[in-house]
């Protein structure tokens, strides 16, 4: 039997609560076994570095991060973690496309 597969999208600034319900989600999808796809974009891609969404590509997490909102918010993308993909809105597509659930959080 195929995995569950869960998007998530995280738009919102390291200030909103967001983030916090957004690892704990992915944390808890992940110890079910889940596969999680987490997307950051617009504002959400200053939480790039933030160890408790870091730490969940190396639990097995896919962790994507919109290029375009990097180059926006002048948020730097040298030496990220190899867990990290820079993309575009075509993965975004894939994803709401290939999941059973998929979450925004805006």
């Amino acid at each position: 039997m195929e995995k569950k597969k869960l998007g998530v999208l995280l738009s919102t600034p390291p200030s909103h609560p967001n983030v916090t319900t957004v690892s704990r989600l992915c944390q808890e999808a992940l110890d079910s076994d889940i596969d999680v796809y987490l997307y950051l974009i617009d504002e959400g891609v200053l939480n790039l570095r933030d160890r408790r969404l870091v730490q969940l590509s190396s639990r097995g997490a896919k962790f994507f991060v919109c290029a375009y909102g990097c180059q926006r918010h002048g948020v730097p993308t040298d030496g990220l973690d190899e867990g990290i993909t820079l993309c575009g809105l075509v993965v975004l597509s894939n994803m709401l496309n290939g999941c059973d659930r998929f979450v925004a959080f805006n």
